[in-house]
């Protein structure tokens, strides 16, 4: 748990990865009984998970939040659409931007604040194969240049 009473339940790391990352927003979800218990015991993936506009409302579609075992026959369904909330104005607007050619929403972590499960969705546009391969060319040179300045501070040659 951190300063601000944010538990992370789970982060898409893949997003930063596959994509350039545009902007972000806290969104809360629409859940049912079952489904906030398997979250808070961090039974729930993002990995696949994508955001779409219907209809004047935010889903978030292909979030797996796995079974709750005490629940038995009363369980939810493991990847239904799960609505998200919103003020209007955010809607519209995110709606509009994501419209754009390449732009896509996605969601970047799952936590719970104050006792209520929020996502962090980012507007997002993907990465081609060359961005991806200078951002890990980036992050290898600063890890070997990081790992050189400890080497050399302990005496290390």
């Amino acid at each position: 748990m951190s300063e601000d009473g944010i538990k992370v339940i789970t982060t898409n790391r893949k997003a930063r990865h596959e994509y350039h990352i545009h902007d972000t927003l806290e969104a809360g979800l629409v859940l049912t009984g079952t489904e906030i218990k398997s979250i808070r015991a961090g039974h729930v993936s993002i990995q696949e998970a994508y955001v779409t506009y219907h209809e004047g409302e935010m889903w978030l579609l292909g979030m797996h939040i796995a079974p709750y075992d005490p629940a038995d026959r009363e369980n939810h369904e493991v990847r239904r659409p799960r609505k998200l909330l919103l003020h209007a104005r955010e809607i519209d607007r995110w709606a509009d931007r994501s419209q754009q050619k390449g732009f896509t929403i996605v969601p970047l972590r799952v936590y719970i604040k104050r006792g209520r499960a929020k996502v962090e969705i980012a507007l997002a546009r993907g990465k081609r194969l060359y961005d991806k391969r200078q951002a890990l060319a980036r992050k290898d040179s600063e890890r070997r240049i990081d790992r050189a300045l400890s080497d050399h501070r302990k005496g290390r040659r």
